[in-house]
């Protein structure tokens, strides 16, 4: 059935690739997005080819969801909303707090007070949560009982134990985290995730929109922003390398992300619009493989062939997680899919994306300064 979706943040990585996808179904797309220089360029018209893309297939509304009034006109007509709209970055969130709970929660708090306040036809609202709700997720005692830690201490990471370790000092064991496990956001960012995710799936069952909360892994893949030294570490090392500069791990290297490819990440949203069985659910969107940081570095310096050195420095940034990786078998059972492109296939999607791409900047190191400057990084 073709139905009118709105995307809010439809103009950014995945946003814009959903909008592809939509539009491919037949689904008639629109957009909502502030066209942020930090993902977009100064100039979105000439930098941003994620705008241009979204262009091709939807009707792009230049405008933000701390808007009522952009809000209210890009809600008109609308059957579905995928909410994507949000600032995103773990330690830039950790210093600017305003930006994060302003977009972040007060932009998902006007979306449903229109929803609630005022007439409209949509039926489902699908809500981007993340992985950065659970801060450092679930763990095993070696008896086996199951934990969720704390997180780490300064005065730990300074003195270089980046593991963690339960009261009796005794290492923990990293185990996939499910939906149903304690909420503990080590950052800002994290923080107004889950309030954005428990707003809509408090408010939309109390109006009768049926809502869907997915909580993505780390998202990579080609189309992801080069520039933005923010998205992560696959865009900042792969620059990196491109420019022969020096790799700076953090801490040992043996911290864990669970990556996830967008085509699989951009499958699931599409399912989760539509099936019956995802309606009240929170479901984890990843791979469900661990990945060390360690790795990363060795499988991108194998994918381009080059050689750049690398440090392991034992550095670290407050708010970090030690590891994170999701367990996707209720993914399985609501959406009849589970994310299938190996980290290792994925890479080299992205890889020789990247290739075809301008090199980036230096941005990257102004935001470690900046996280310096903030005692943020140590």
């Amino acid at each position: 059935m073709r139905e009118r979706v709105l995307i809010t943040g439809g103009a950014g990585f995945i946003g814009s690739r959903l909008a592809l996808r939509l539009h491919a179904q037949g689904h008639a797309v629109r957009v909502l997005d502030n066209l942020l220089p930090q993902v977009h360029g100064a100039d979105p018209d000439v930098t941003s080819p994620l705008l241009a893309t979204a262009r091709e297939v939807a009707e792009v509304h230049r405008g933000s969801v701390t808007s009522t009034d952009d809000l209210r006109t890009a809600l008109a007509g609308v059957d579905v909303v995928v909410h994507l709209a949000a600032e995103t970055g773990t330690g830039q969130s950790m210093y600017e707090i305003d930006r994060y709970v302003e977009t972040n929660v007060g932009g998902t708090a006007k979306l449903l007070d229109l929803l609630t306040n005022e007439p409209h036809g949509v039926r489902r609202i699908v809500v981007a949560s993340s992985r950065a709700v659970y801060g450092e997720g679930a763990y095993r005692t070696r008896t086996g009982d199951l934990v969720y830690p704390p997180h780490r201490s300064e005065q730990s990471m300074a003195a270089g134990v980046f593991d963690v370790r339960g009261e009796d000092g005794e290492v923990l064991t990293s185990i996939p985290t499910t939906e149903d496990a304690l909420l503990h956001p080590s950052s800002v960012y994290g923080l107004t995730k889950q309030m954005q995710e428990s707003l809509v799936m408090t408010v939309a069952a109390s109006i009768g929109v049926e809502a869907v909360a997915l909580r993505y892994q780390n998202v990579y893949g080609p189309g992801q922003s080069l520039e933005n030294p923010y998205t992560g570490i696959l865009s900042i090392f792969s620059t990196l390398i491109r420019r022969g500069e020096a790799i700076d791990v953090f801490e040992d290297g043996e911290e864990s992300r669970d990556f996830v490819y967008i085509d699989d990440v951009v499958e699931a949203t599409v399912r989760a619009l539509s099936r019956p069985a995802a309606a009240g659910r929170i479901l984890n969107v990843g791979s469900g493989v661990p990945t060390t940081v360690n790795e990363v570095v060795d499988a991108l310096l194998r994918h381009f062939g080059a050689s750049v050195p690398v440090s392991v420095t034992g550095g670290y940034r407050l708010g970090d997680i030690r590891h994170n990786v999701a367990d996707v078998r209720r993914l399985a059972a609501a959406l009849d899919f589970v994310p299938a492109v190996s980290f290792d296939e994925g890479l080299r999607e992205f890889v020789e994306w990247v290739r075809t791409e301008p090199i980036g900047s230096a941005s990257y190191r102004r935001s470690l300064d900046e996280m310096a400057a903030r005692k943020l990084l140590k």
